[in-house]
């Protein structure tokens, strides 16, 4: 079973979105869901988890692990996502073996050449499908 970490902040709207789209696309996958506040938590839990944890040390824990990491660009920027994202977080989802799939945010003060513009719902299931794809070439 392939383990999912999405990592998500502020209000967790992004994450849920994650976490329902995951669930749909590889239900057998155990899902992970951090927040780096207790209300995104929160939000990702009830979009159907698995697991939940919030806080900077299970995003260094849950990505040590992990086959996949999903959420905003953020995650992988120092005092991103208004401040939520420290540096230590960063470091570790930037580092960890996991293939990121990330989605652009405006709050997260980077923009990316090459990435079309399109909704919020366009860019989730972009990536969950790449996300996907990736676990599944990996066990073939």
């Amino acid at each position: 079973m392939k383990k999912i970490v999405i990592i998500d902040g502020q209000g967790g709207r992004l994450g849920k979105l994650l976490v329902e789209e995951t669930r749909a696309r590889m239900p057998q996958a155990h899902i992970l869901v951090i927040g780096t506040n207790g209300v995104a938590t929160s939000t990702m839990q009830k979009a159907g988890a698995d697991q939940a944890a919030t806080g900077e040390n299970p995003v260094v824990r849950g990505v040590q692990d992990a086959d996949a990491v999903l959420g905003p660009m953020g995650i992988v920027v120092s005092d991103a996502i208004l401040g939520e994202v420290t540096p230590v977080m960063a470091q570790a989802v930037g580092s960890c073996r996991a293939k990121k799939f990330l989605v652009p945010m405006n709050s997260c003060g980077v923009w990316v050449a090459g990435t079309q513009e399109m909704g919020l719902a366009g860019y989730v299931k972009l990536a969950v499908e790449e996300a996907a794809r990736y676990l599944e070439e990996e066990d073939a």
